[in-house]
């Protein structure tokens, strides 16, 4: 679906490869996870919790949609991730086809 519409998708954790490969495997996902272990790449993004908040050895969960130029063209903080992926999409579609004849073609 999203490689139809020319996107790629990556995840990134800050576990190192090897947990990220098992937990990629135990959950069937499609695409490659990334390590930041230092949290470097998390800080730019802006996922990195505050020390004493809950979690705060976790990134947020957030979806960021790149266009083809590099340029962030939305952010999504993951709530319900069932729907999630739907949402993006949408987006997704919209974004590289304005007209929307591709949505027309997954109808």
């Amino acid at each position: 679906m999203f490689e139809d519409l020319g996107a790629v998708v990556l995840g990134a954790s800050f576990d190192p490869p090897e947990e990220n490969r098992a937990f990629r495997d135990r959950e069937y996902l499609p695409f490659p996870l990334l390590s930041d272990e230092t949290r470097d790449v998390g800080a730019a993004y802006g996922v990195v919790r505050e020390p004493g908040e809950p979690y705060a050895e976790f990134a947020r969960r957030i979806t960021f949609l790149v266009d083809p130029d590099g340029i962030v063209a939305r952010v999504y903080e993951v709530a319900d991730v069932a729907e999630h992926a739907e949402e993006v999409l949408d987006d997704l579609e919209r974004l590289v086809d304005p007209e929307g004849e591709a949505a027309a073609g997954r109808a």
